[in-house]
């Protein structure tokens, strides 16, 4: 795979989280103030898709200067 299409990929992969991790903070927004250990789990969830978030874009730098070298 060409770094070309290695970045066209992650810029895909991390536009998708950005989505999910918006409608996951959405989604706690959304709750109930009953709903403590449902809205736990979609915090957690959503800061781990922001780690793989960082990870991509620092993956994408990584990309983009190989591409300028």
């Amino acid at each position: 795979m060409s770094v070309k299409d290695e970045l066209r990929e992650v810029e895909e992969d991390i536009e998708r989280l950005r989505s999910e991790v918006a409608e996951l903070r959405r989604q706690v927004g959304d709750l109930g103030p009953s709903d403590a250990a449902e809205r736990s789990m979609l915090i957690n969830q959503a800061d781990e898709e922001q780690a793989l978030l960082l990870g991509l874009e620092a993956r994408r730098e990584d990309l983009i200067k190989r591409l300028n070298e």
